[in-house]
């Protein structure tokens, strides 16, 4: 039970807030290129105001042509059932 408290306190402790690095938020495309090929949705709403809290410059277009790409990516490789 002791380990189930501490897995879910570590598990809600990540949830709390995102890291990013000043670098990461210069490379946006790469970022959103990353995150479409992974399957996720577009995060730059939560890149955005981490971006802007590190003083670092976060281009939004930038993001979004690499998402593009990367989820162009990501379903050319994912194996679909009709």
């Amino acid at each position: 039970m002791k380990r189930l408290l501490l897995l879910a306190v570590v598990s809600l402790s990540a949830c709390a807030g995102v890291e990013v690095q000043p670098q990461q938020c210069t490379a946006a495309y790469d970022l959103g290129f990353r995150d479409a090929i992974m399957g996720l949705a577009p995060q730059d709403n939560i890149y955005g105001p981490a971006c802007a809290r590190n003083s670092a410059p976060f281009d939004l277009a930038l993001y979004r042509d690499g998402w593009l790409e990367g989820h162009f990516q990501y379903e050319n490789r994912t194996p679909h059932t009709e």
